[in-house]
Parts: C-alpha cells; sequence; structure tokens
C-alpha cells in the first residue's frame, strides 16, 4: 500500500501543500478551523510527517540517543526502562545502543545517531579515545553523561559519588573485622569503576590497611566474568575474606564462585556489590549493595538534555552528583574466626 503524502492531504482537504506545510509546522495565518479540518484528514489519511523531512527543516526530531556498555546488564536495562518511560511521557522516542565499552562500536552508534537526527545523546558507557568524543563535541547535538563522566570534553554530567560509594563499602567491611580484602573492578575505561576502587582503597589507608594490586582484579562486565575472577580469588593462597565488587552483576558470579568452591557466604565470604539493582533482591543469599538513585539521575539527565541549546549553546555545564547509599543485606556479616 502507498504511503499518504502531503500532496494527498492537500488534495482531500481542497487547500494548497504550502497550507498543509503551514499547519503541520505551526507557521502562517490558517484559521482555527481549517487547520482543524486538515488535521481531521491527517487522521483520516493516516498522515505522519517524515522525521527526516523535519530534519533537514532543521526542526526537532523528538528522537534521543541512548549509549549504555550493555543491555544485559541489570543497571542500565532499568536506565534505559527509566529514560524511554520519561521520554515518552514527553512525546520522545529513544534509540538504544549497546556499547559494550569498546570505541569502534561507540564511534559506529554515535554515526547512527547523527544520521538519524537526533535531538540529543545520553552517554552512559566508557569511552577510551579522547578523540571520539572531541569529535562529538564539535557537533550541534547536544550531549549529557550519565553515570559516567570525562575530562575530555566540557558536557553536563549527571552520577554517582563512586568515590563515596567504594568507601562506604570498605568502611562496611572494615565494621565487621575484615583484613584480607579483593576487589573485582570493572575495565580501566570504565570511570566509576575507577573512582570506586579510589575510594574503598582510601578508606583502608585511613584505617591503617592496605590492599595489594593482586588483589585487585580487573575483568569484563558479567556475571560469568565475575564468577572466574573470583574463583580465582578463592583457590589462592591468600583467599581472601570479604569481596567488594564494582557492581552487581559482578557479586552475582562471584556468590556463584562461593557456591561452586563451597565456600558459605556470609559465614566464610562477604561479597557486597553496586548499584542496587532489581537482582541483588532475588539472588540467595540477597546482595548487600552500594545504591545509586537511578530514577532521579535519569529525570535530572532527561531535564538537561532537552533544555540543551542545539550545538551546546555558551551555557555553563553542570555537573550533577547524587549521594550513595549503603544497602545492608544477607551477603555480608562478621569475618571468620581463623
Amino acid at each position: 500500500m502507498k504511503a499518504t503524502t502531503i500532496y494527498d492531504v492537500a488534495k482531500e482537504a481542497g487547500v494548497s501543500i504550502a497550507t498543509v506545510s503551514n499547519v503541520i509546522n505551526d507557521k502562517g495565518n490558517v484559521g482555527k478551523k481549517k487547520r482543524e479540518e486538515i488535521f481531521k484528514v491527517m487522521e483520516r489519511l493516516q498522515y505522519k510527517p517524515s522525521v527526516i523531512a523535519s530534519a533537514l527543516m532543521g526542526k526537532k526530531t523528538y528522537t534521543l540517543g541512548l549509549l549504555i556498555p550493555d543491555v544485559s546488564n541489570p543497571f542500565f536495562s532499568e536506565i534505559a526502562r527509566s529514560v524511554e518511560d520519561l521520554a515518552h511521557s514527553e512525546g520522545y522516542s529513544v534509540i538504544v545502543c549497546s556499547t559494550d565499552n569498546k570505541d569502534e562500536r561507540v564511534e559506529k552508534y554515535i554515526h547512527l545517531l547523527e544520521q538519524k537526527s537526533v535531538d540529543g545523546i545520553l552517554i552512559g558507557t566508557g569511552v577510551d579515545n579522547a578523540d571520539i568524543l572531541t569529535q562529538l563535541s564539535e557537533k550541534s547535538v547536544p550531549i549529557v553523561m550519565i553515570a559516567r563522566e570525562t575530562s575530555e570534553i566540557s558536557v553536563h554530567s549527571v552520577l554517582t559519588d563512586d568515590f563515596k560509594g567504594g568507601s562506604l563499602a570498605a568502611g562496611h567491611m572494615l565494621q565487621h573485622g575484615h583484613e584480607r580484602m579483593a576487589i573485582l573492578s570493572e575495565n580501566a575505561n570504565v570511570s566509576s569503576s575507577v573512582e570506586r576502587v579510589r575510594g574503598f582503597r582510601f578508606a583502608l589507608f585511613e584505617a591503617g590497611k592496605t590492599i595489594s594490586d593482586d588483589q585487585i582484579l580487573p575483568c569484563h562486565s558479567g556475571i560469568k566474568d565475575g564468577k572466574i575472577a573470583a574463583s580465582l580469588l578463592l583457590q589462592s593462597d591468600s583467599r581472601p575474606t570479604a569481596i567488594f565488587c564494582c557492581n552487581d552483576i559482578l557479586a552475582i558470579g562471584a556468590l556463584q564462585a562461593a557456591k561452586e568452591n563451597g565456600v558459605r557466604v556470609p559465614e566464610q565470604l562477604s561479597i557486597i556489590g553496586f548499584d542496587n539493582t532489581l537482582l541483588s533482591t532475588v539472588v540467595s543469599p540477597a546482595l548487600t549493595t552500594i545504591s545509586q538513585p537511578m530514577d532521579e539521575m535519569v529525570k535530572l539527565a532527561f531535564g538537561l538534555l532537552i533544555a540543551t541549546p542545539e550545538g551546546g549553546g555558551d551555557e555553563i555545564k553542570q555537573r550533577i552528583v547524587m549521594q550513595p547509599e549503603l544497602v545492608v543485606r544477607e551477603s555480608t556479616g562478621p569475618s571468620p574466626k581463623e
């Protein structure tokens, strides 16, 4: 079936194409009655103005891009759902892109989003190559970073105080008397994970404790990766009594590793995650974790994005830092007696 065109609408309504265009774009001197008649014809013919044509005329497309590392990660799937719900309520559509924290995929998706003439891009993924961000900052598309930040370019960012979150995790372990601690971190290009590790180590330093580099294992952000890394720690001669994981899915992998290695949680091993995703409440034992205010972060980031003028303008870029909270559940407890 042939798609309805603006010509079809004009012919059916008995007006010129220019008049229909003025009604669509809210321009010109078209009377209220005639305007209503044209809208009724558009509805009857199921005519939808071309998004591409609107973009070429410099109009909003009411489409946004969202770059996240992995939609299967419950933290980012919850972020994506929250963004989509909020966008829908404001009349926007969202194109969600999973980058796996790989620069080539980031670059590919940014080009795709530019071709789609999106009105703005939310970036929640790590980026190693500064040139990608520099080139993006020179484009006319507004950018806001969520749950991430970068020193490479000046953009709005909404994130959690990851350093404080890491400190809270360490403090909780110290209160339970743990001495032999380990960390499962994400890759070095993930700024949030770097800050969480830094905060954890700083809290230990203030307490007169240290953690050796070989007890900090970088790995890909996945349950399988957390399981493999935690198994290495649990099978080593210096088995830790507590593991801090830089996100919940790594922590769930660590829980699986403990079970397979016959290590009881929390009697013999305490495990703490980060994010407070839905999964943290349904695993057994329920996961102690550091909570991020995801919905509030999305609301603030979305508001900044749609309020940013095309090209970014000269306004001062905001860096909004949310406060994390320790959520104590069943996966942590006192250090086992030697």
